[in-house]
């Protein structure tokens, strides 16, 4: 696709990543092996595409280097305006600023995103890099979102708490700050992993210091190229994060010009509806200036739409926020999910009601309920997660109910009946693979005490003690039960709305009572107690009214056979009495008297409310600096999920709190108040009786794991940790001599620990980087000039048919050896390369599925 009237390029209609620098105020095409690195001194466009249940979606980014010209800034943008032209207003676009990137950006570079000094315009000439005469110091920043900065070679760069790479072209030392977590490590290693195997094709040895004592070598190395140290190192200085308070700040402008001037005019503030946004106007929403939207309407004007960029910059400008602020220009009928979830209610057009959805009491839509099939659960995990469902409801139930802050058992003839004013502990057992799994569900009643709620709390964790830790924690409003909480009482659930089932009650039990059921079978009833008079009634339902002489079934107009039997069998359970079925309409006076008399009532036809399907979205939370801040994972898989990890997952109806193994007791213990003050503080006013639900890793239910593609059920067990990867890295048998020229000074002879230095052996011949937007292959190598020709890629002499890493990583078919197959590079390493690359044998290599092994062969260049 190119457009006649601009300078655009051929823009290609493909899914992922297209990546354009600005050069000679040009578009120029980025190798795809040099994404995820950008030079400070140039700015570039960025397009992505992804498929979608709708079709696709385009997201185009601009980002501009800190430092980089006005007129490349002023090129990007205009670059940006055609591309959205020609891309007929489809994409959502951004404004990236070097260091202030959208968690949507940083979501494309999953080992991290790379500045380097230099760039075009700036009058700087980019870095040519070899592998024997880089020498430049890396700031590695991140847990989630990882991003390594070039900084000056000194040791006034370093800090306690982050990750530094030593970059010294063959040999990769990364210097772990004594503070920083496993998971920041973890990214550091994959960031070193990435540039050996991207920039210098597997080339390279990584070594890592993570207590100074311990790595004599490699300090010898960082001291001869940083000098001593002198003095104590610094503290990190956190990143200044945006917190959910100010996040939740939001307020909506109408913009538009008058009389040349351009007027900014506020229309509404937090809890913002989607009826504010008028198709024939722009509007900027302001995110407590963390972020700033601009809707731009169908019925806008072009000039209107064009302006867009400039008015979000000069409102940024108005309002004294920092240059660095985020911009995200979105079309009427595009709009992102972080923007619909700004809204307090947000309708898709011709988009119906969903099923499964529990409803509150009172006058609201009737809703058709479909059964599906619980049998395609466990093969179909995201049928689980879009239906609620743990596994088929047929597992064992124990209810204990809190007695004087104790666990007082439920008689089980009574299982399924909770008074509002206690609060009770559901534990749920089933079988999955053939070992028993948990779910412990804590409901609290409406008028519970405080102190009964709060021991409900303790005893839960006392229960999920007694059962190894593993049982998946549900904290369940009253009026709020979940869809599989429903269904595991078998039809028979009834919610009384105060007193107590205890023995000693302290109040009678009132001589009448109206019951509101809802249900179409034994998975999905619910009969809920309802103020005993005539305007609690719904033409769409079933009531049940008990007096001391009768029980009436009341029936609506609008509700169906099944609505009906699963009524008759509620009746039993709430009343011994006889039973007196009854149609709206020919009720009998002695009905209307029991009620106080006639009263109008909800009386509408039955019809489909309209509802959006939100998109899961993914957080890190952290409240540890007495400040709510939570990092989105955009584009979220399981790899995304860290031991050391507090994740929460919001799938809107529910709130799955992730908690890993290694994560640190403070944020372990304020698992569920960081959720609570998620719902609180959400700019769409979210109901703060969403269910929250606990999950801790290895225990993971089938409705959690099937909002994630593809999720492995043993990457708990065979998932490698931070040490193993460490390990992995190389054996002490393949290192035999390694040399670092710095100022010219040898390490000769040196043999290094496999804890500390690992990778090859064979150094080899030097990457030469031409032009940072060069199309030639990044890894191509000269054969003149920067090498020692000892060491350069041959047959390994140990084997027939056996070859070296060199001959066989990142090579295309005509660069492999005669008789090498190209699907089975691997084939033809030797035993300890192959070990050394992959951490395993070739026997349990083979052993995998077939998609793991292409995926670790991809991941190493070998595929």
């Amino acid at each position: 696709m190119a457009d006649g009237d601009t300078n655009l390029p051929t823009i290609e209609r493909k899914l992922g990543l297209q990546i354009w620098g600005i050069e000679n105020m040009k578009m120029v095409p980025v190798p795809e092996k040099a994404y995820g690195t950008f030079f400070e001194g140039d700015c570039y466009i960025i397009l992505h595409t992804k498929r979608t249940s709708r079709g696709s979606a385009v997201d185009l980014h601009y980002w501009i280097g800190k430092d980089s010209s006005q007129d490349e800034q002023g090129a990007v943008a205009l670059y940006v305006t055609q591309l959205d032209n020609a891309l007929r207003g489809n994409p959502v676009q951004h404004r990236e600023v070097e260091g202030h990137e959208s968690e949507t950006f940083q979501s494309y570079f999953r080992n991290g995103i790379i500045y380097k000094k230099g760039g075009v315009a700036s009058g700087f000439k980019h870095v040519e890099t070899n592998m024997y005469n880089i020498k430049r110091l890396l700031h590695v920043k991140g847990k989630k979102h990882v991003s390594a900065t070039e900084v000056a070679l000194s040791w006034d760069s370093f800090n306690k708490g982050d990750v530094f790479l030593l970059d010294l072209g063959k040999v990769l030392i990364q210097w772990n700050g004594p503070n920083c977590s496993i998971a920041e490590k973890s990214r550091g290693l994959a960031l070193a992993r990435s540039i050996r195997d991207s920039e210098r094709g597997g080339r390279a040895q990584i070594g890592i210091i993570d207590n100074e004592k311990d790595s004599p070598d490699l300090m010898q190395i960082m001291k001869m190229v940083l000098g001593e140290r002198r003095g104590e190192l610094r503290e990190a200085i956190p990143d200044a994060k945006a917190d959910e308070l100010q996040k939740a700040n939001v307020r909506l402008y109408h913009v538009y010009e008058k009389d040349n001037d351009l007027v900014v005019q506020e229309i509404a503030t937090r809890p913002l509806t989607q009826d504010l946004l008028q198709h024939e106007d722009c509007y900027i929403l302001d995110q407590g200036g963390f972020k700033i939207y601009v809707w731009r309407g169908k019925a806008s004007s072009l000039e209107e739409k064009k302006a867009a960029f400039t008015r979000a910059v000069g409102f940024i400008q108005a309002k004294g926020y920092p240059s660095s602020t985020n911009i995200e220009v979105i079309n009427d009928g595009a709009e992102s999910a972080m923007f619909k979830q700004l809204f307090q209610r947000w309708t898709e057009k011709d988009e119906t009601q969903g099923l499964g959805k529990v409803y509150t009491t009172g006058k609201i839509a009737k809703v058709e309920q479909v059964k599906f099939d619980t049998t395609q659960l466990h093969a179909r995990p995201e049928l689980a997660a879009e239906q609620r469902m743990v596994d088929d409801a047929s597992g064992e139930i124990e209810v204990w109910r809190i007695e004087d802050l104790q666990m007082q058992p439920v008689n089980p003839k009574t299982y399924g009946q909770f008074y509002g004013g206690d609060c009770y502990l559901v534990l749920y057992t089933y079988l999955r693979s053939g070992r028993p799994h948990y779910v412990l569900y804590m409901w609290q009643g409406r008028h519970a005490s405080v102190d009964e709620i709060t021991a409900c709390a303790l005893n839960a964790i006392e229960l999920d003690k007694k059962h190894g830790d593993e049982a998946v924690q549900v904290r369940v409003t009253m009026g709020k039960e979940p869809t599989h909480f429903l269904a595991i009482f078998k039809g028979k659930l009834v919610i009384y709305e105060g007193g107590t089932s205890r023995a000693q009650k302290s109040t009678p039990e009132p001589a009448i009572r109206l019951f509101q059921v809802r249900g179409t079978d034994e998975t999905n009833t619910k009969a809920t107690e309802v103020p005993a008079r005539a305007s609690s009634l719904n033409s769409n339902d079933v009531f049940l009214l008990t007096t001391s002489q009768v029980c009436y079934l009341w029936c609506g107009k609008g509700c169906s056979g099944d609505e009906r039997e699963m009524a008759k069998m509620v009746a039993d359970i709430v009343s011994k009495r006889d039973k007196h079925t009854i149609l709206e309409g020919q009720e009998p006076a002695e009905f209307w008297e029991a009620l106080g008399g006639k009263a109008p009532y909800a009386s509408e036809k039955r019809f489909q409310e309209q509802i959006t399907h939100y998109q899961p979205r993914l957080f890190e939370c952290s409240n540890q600096t007495g400040r709510f801040i939570m990092t989105e994972v955009v584009g979220f898989c399981q790899e995304d999920l860290d031991e050391d990890d507090v994740m929460l997952l919001d799938t809107w109806e529910e709130i799955f709190l992730w908690v890993g193994k290694a994560s640190n007791t403070y944020e372990r213990n304020e698992a569920i108040a960081s959720a609570k003050e998620y719902l609180k503080t959400h700019p769409a006013g979210r109901d703060l009786a969403t269910p929250i639900i606990l999950v801790k890793q290895g225990y993971e239910p089938l409705n959690f794991t099937g909002w994630f593609n593809a999720w492995d059920p043993y990457k708990w067990s065979d998932g490698k940790s931070y040490e193993e990867m460490k390990n992995s890295l190389g054996d002490v048998s393949a290192i035999a001599e390694i040399k670092v020229d710095l100022n010219n000074i040898s390490l000769n002879k040196r043999t290094l620990s496999m804890t500390n230095l690992a990778g090859s052996s064979m150094a080899s011949a030097s990457p030469e980087y031409k032009s940072h937007f060069n199309h030639s292959d990044s890894n191509s190598y000269s054969n003149s000039g920067n090498y020692n020709s000892n060491s350069s890629p041959s047959l390994v002499p140990n084997g027939e048919e056996i070859y070296s890493r060199e001959v066989l990583m990142n090579k295309t078919v005509d660069e492999l050896p005669e008789g090498v197959d190209p699907t089975k590079k691997e084939y033809y390493l030797s035993d300890t390369d192959f070990h050394d690359i992959f951490g395993k044998s070739k026997d349990e290599f083979y052993q995998m599925p077939k998609w793991k092994q292409q995926n670790e062969k991809k991941q190493y260049g070998l595929f």
